[in-house]
């Protein structure tokens, strides 16, 4: 299940990375969305 909700967070916050920012800042945005994403699947107890 957390490999699910990891992908599908990393997925949205790229996809919402590449709509609202230049093509560098979004390939720069990566390393952070991917942290981000660990946090809200692994660490956060949310799920």
């Amino acid at each position: 299940m957390e490999k699910k909700i990891f992908w599908g967070s990393f997925f949205v916050l790229g996809l919402v990375a590449d709509l609202a920012l230049p093509l560098w800042w979004a390939l720069f945005a990566t390393i952070p969305i991917g942290i981000v994403s660990w946090w809200i699947a692994y660490r956060s107890d949310w799920f």
